[in-house]
């Protein structure tokens, strides 16, 4: 039996969670037994029970390089092939055997696909333009491209009353949609809708879509949506304009065609520019969000409000009127589409600002050592370097250590942390000192690898003893450090 996505979720669960055993899953589903295993084999999970000699386990190999090759072949085609090779077993049984060995298909990311249909009312031109969304913008992009395709526009276009088009309806009154009063302005044709429930109307273009239905889509196979809409192109100058026009049935829809584009309206100079616009807010990572996917913008831009402007096939981000970042348009889902530039940019400047915190840090320890790395830099001497190293040693040594022997390098004409390390052991051996140990451990630690010397216990026995009438004090026995020495670190 075909395993839904749901059933596919119980069977995982019940194993995974209730700890059930592959019989009782199979019971409580009402599936067979074999049907579980495969779902479990198939999740990367061993086989349960006895594994036991099979006629079939001959022919793996060539099951396997058959199935990578051809993944859809069905099964019966592969118990022929089988057959030819000297197998013996029966078909139905060979099916369930090769059900736990067919690879699983790769997952892929799905969104919705839309398509845009316009027809020319006498001669039955088609243009078909396909897009993953059914926003205003994608809606014009198509009059557009229709335009242009075919060299001109009617008159009068009519519309179903769709919400891109008609924003509110009251019998014959009528609020279209400010974006398409602007677009048919700017191309000067009358937007007019269809009259509600009157099917006659809009038969052209319902009867279109039915023929782009069933004589393009069917069995169709595309790599993206470029190749989709290339070859919806060549399917309507070809087999859709091949056909006989309803209007004159001597005529092809490409001949007529032929006699209508002179009176079409011409296009104007300029065509109109339909971008979808999206205002971004920039998060902490130099990325925009945009229709599903993740833009680079400049590192300078972190924290900002931009806006996106996506034509067909590139990806504008502005601050402003000022473009920061320009990208390729990707309709893949999850992926992050990056300039190596902005790469390149983000990574010296993490890199500055890690090299601009150890000078500071470096500078407050040892003030001299500003001076150091100017002539260092003007020698061109590594700064990030010298400053990391000058860094370890004020750990080993301590700062006013290394502030004298910054000096005595400087005195000596030498900006080198070489001659600073020498100073440095020159001081020590003077001074008889033993040579430092470059371990650096937190207080706690410090605390915990301590000697702690704990009270004398017999010091507690003395205040269950009587106090002699004599005693000099008159006083009891009590413990002098009321704060507690158990917590301090004394030295052997």
């Amino acid at each position: 039996m075909p395993v839904t996505p749901e059933l596919h979720a119980q069977i995982l669960r019940y194993h995974h969670v209730e700890r059930w055993r592959t019989g009782t899953i199979a019971r409580q589903l009402q599936v067979h037994h074999g049907t579980v295993e495969r779902v479990l084999r198939q999740a990367g999970l061993p086989r349960i029970g006895v594994v036991r000699a099979s006629g079939i386990d001959l022919y793996l190999p060539f099951i396997h390089e058959t199935l990578k090759k051809f993944p859809t072949l069905g099964a019966s085609r592969l118990h022929t092939m089988a057959l030819e090779r000297g197998y013996k077993g029966g078909p139905d049984h060979f099916r369930h055997l090769v059900a736990n060995h067919r690879p699983r298909p790769a997952a892929e990311a799905k969104r919705a696909l839309m398509a845009f249909v316009m027809v020319l009312s006498w001669s039955r031109r088609i243009f078909l333009r396909f897009s993953l969304d059914a926003r205003m913008e994608s809606f014009l992009r198509g009059h557009v491209q229709a335009f242009e395709t075919w060299g001109g526009l009617p008159r009068v276009l009519l519309y179903d009353n769709l919400k891109s088009a008609v924003l509110q309806r009251q019998g014959d009154a009528i609020r279209f949609s400010p974006q398409l009063l602007a677009f048919a302005g700017h191309y000067r044709f009358e937007p007019r809708p269809v009259a509600v429930a009157r099917g006659n109307e809009k038969g052209r273009v319902e009867r279109a879509i039915r023929y782009v239905r069933d004589n393009f889509w069917p069995a169709r196979t595309f790599t993206d949506l470029a190749d989709l809409n290339a070859q919806a192109d060549l399917w309507c100058v070809g087999q859709a304009d091949d056909r006989l026009c309803p209007q004159d049935r001597t005529l092809t829809v490409g001949q007529a065609f032929a006699q209508e584009q002179p009176r079409l309206l011409t296009l104007p100079a300029n065509p109109f520019v339909v971008e979808e616009r999206l205002v971004v807010q920039v998060g902490k990572t130099p990325y925009v969000r945009f229709d599903l996917n993740d833009y680079s913008v400049p590192h300078t831009h972190v924290r900002k409000s931009l806006t996106v402007l996506a034509g067909v096939t590139q990806v504008r981000i502005l601050d402003a009127q000022a473009v920061v970042a320009s990208h390729v348009r990707s309709y893949d889902k999850g992926q992050q589409i990056e300039l190596a530039v902005h790469v390149k940019d983000l990574v010296e400047r993490k890199a500055q600002a890690r090299s601009q915190r150890g000078m500071s840090q470096l500078r407050q320890a040892a003030p001299a050592s500003q001076e150091l790395l100017n002539q260092a830099g003007a020698r061109g001497e590594n700064l990030g370097s010298i400053t990391m190293t000058l860094l370890r040693l004020v750990g080993r040594y301590g700062a006013a250590e290394v502030q004298t022997a910054i000096l005595a390098a400087l005195a000596r004409g030498v900006p080198h942390p070489n001659a600073v390390r020498l100073a440095l052991e020159t001081q020590r051996e003077a001074r008889q000192m033993p040579a430092p140990v470059d371990i650096q451990l937190s207080v706690k630690v410090r605390q915990r690898d301590g000697v702690i010397h704990a009270h004398r216990l017999d010091t507690y026995d003395q205040l269950g003893t009587p106090i002699p009438a004599d005693s000099p004090t008159g006083s009891p026995v009590h413990d002098t450090n009321p704060q507690g020495d158990d917590d301090e670190v004394k030295p052997q």
